[in-house]
């Protein structure tokens, strides 16, 4: 069902234009995180700058995400988004031009990725708030799971993709390519642009939910929206800590193969598709699914993704460690898809708002997950990945037992139009 829903969408050419620039992007996203990452290690061979380099990356989305919500509407528009991608790819393809070994280089290095966060942070929630327009009301959870798809398909072709353009160049020059995405991605937005002006100049009378207007949309705070949509501020939250554990299973799975089961790098690839795969059967599952209460749904996805990470610290096989994977993977789709279509329903300020603050909490979950984790990941592998999965079990089932008396006060309220 889902995959008909897919074709149907991709036969539209905005969802066609938008979707083949979204996947080359995150190929484009692939290379950028394996060049910074060994880029880094092999000009200090630590580790601990590797995470610093994650971190500087990182910060732009944490403080203007937090202080800057003037200054990410200001970008509100297909064409504003096609410039900020424009000066991400000068900015990627200028890396191998300006890099060089040793501290200086570095200090050179951490300087454009700090830039590169700084024009993503100022790009992502945009797109997010704007995709939804682009498509009928009914369809925007397909076109959410069309979108998601991407992700999933990057999660298992994207390492062996990568692996063969580093036969050809070096990682540094990943930069260049990552560039390139970046460039047919602001072509993609200012294509987008005209389109949505053809549209609404070709049919004035149209809601925006076909031609989204062009100009920034007014700032909002997020304080009195998610007071009046309390289940919207508790899927938030459940979704910050789903992103501090996430930090045990990126680098704790590795370090559990070893020390569990005597596994190596083969295992390890072994896991890693199996989350892939389930994360992809899942996404063609949820992508036209409606399950049933969307909090309810968002919650019992994250209290799968707890009992698997408790299944990892207990399996005693590899294949005990793939079925985990396999589940956990499917769990994933169903919560992402679930609260960008819930947040898709807000009017457009709103919902840009509500992206950035949803962006923040796990940018900043995230970090603040990869600086302390690792530590009990090295101490006590299994003990920490059962602590996790105790965790965000704990979090989600207090999520889904607040929202069951929250919801009703919210859903009484009628969600902002669009127009």
């Amino acid at each position: 069902m889902a995959r008909v829903g897919y074709l149907r969408l991709l036969r539209q050419r905005p969802i066609l234009v938008l979707w083949s620039s979204a996947a080359l992007s995150v190929l484009g996203d692939r290379l950028y995180g394996l060049a910074i990452m060994w880029v880094v290690y092999e000009a200090t061979g630590s580790a601990a700058w590797m995470g610093i380099a994650a971190v500087v990356e990182s910060l732009p989305y944490i403080l203007i995400g937090a202080f800057g919500r003037g200054l990410i509407a200001r970008f509100a528009s297909f064409g504003r988004l096609g410039w900020l991608d424009a000066g991400r790819a000068v900015i990627a393809c200028g890396v191998p031009l300006l890099w060089t070994p040793g501290r200086g280089g570095l200090v050179v290095l951490l300087a454009l990725v700090l830039a590169l966060g700084t024009l993503g942070v100022l790009f992502d929630p945009n797109l997010g708030s704007l995709v939804p327009d682009l498509v009928e009301p009914g369809q925007v959870r397909q076109v959410t799971g069309l979108l998601d798809l991407t992700n999933r398909l990057a999660v298992i072709a994207g390492p062996g993709c990568v692996g063969l353009i580093l036969m050809a160049v070096s990682e540094v020059q990943l930069f260049a390519l990552d560039g390139v995405t970046f460039a047919v991605s602001a072509a993609a937005m200012w294509w987008l642009r005209a389109h949505t002006r053809r549209a609404a100049a070709g049919h004035p009378a149209v809601p925006d939910t076909v031609a989204p207007a062009a100009g920034p949309a007014a700032p909002v705070a997020a304080g009195p929206v998610l007071r009046r949509h309390p289940d919207v501020a508790l899927a938030i939250g459940l979704h910050g800590v789903g992103f501090f554990v996430a930090a045990v299973s990126a680098v704790g799975l590795p370090a559990l193969l070893a020390v569990r089961l005597g596994q190596g790098a083969t295992g390890y690839g072994l896991a890693l598709s199996a989350v892939g795969a389930g994360a992809l059967a899942g996404n063609l599952l949820v992508g036209n699914l409606r399950l049933g209460r969307w909090l309810t749904v968002y919650c019992c996805a994250w209290s799968v993704t707890g009992l698997a990470l408790i299944a990892y610290s207990a399996a005693p096989t590899l294949p005990a460690v793939l079925a985990a994977g396999f589940v956990s993977g499917l769990a994933t789709p169903a919560a992402a898809v679930t609260l960008r279509t819930r947040l898709a329903g807000f009017a457009a300020p709103q919902r840009l708002r509500l992206l950035t603050v949803d962006q923040t909490v796990i940018r900043t979950a995230g970090t603040v997950g990869m600086l302390t984790l690792p530590m009990a990941v090295d101490a006590a592998p299994a003990t920490t990945f059962a602590g996790a999965g105790l965790l965000l079990l704990t979090a989600a089932g207090i999520a889904g037992a607040a929202g069951r008396r929250v919801v009703p006060a919210s859903v009484a309220e009628p969600v902002a139009s669009r127009s």
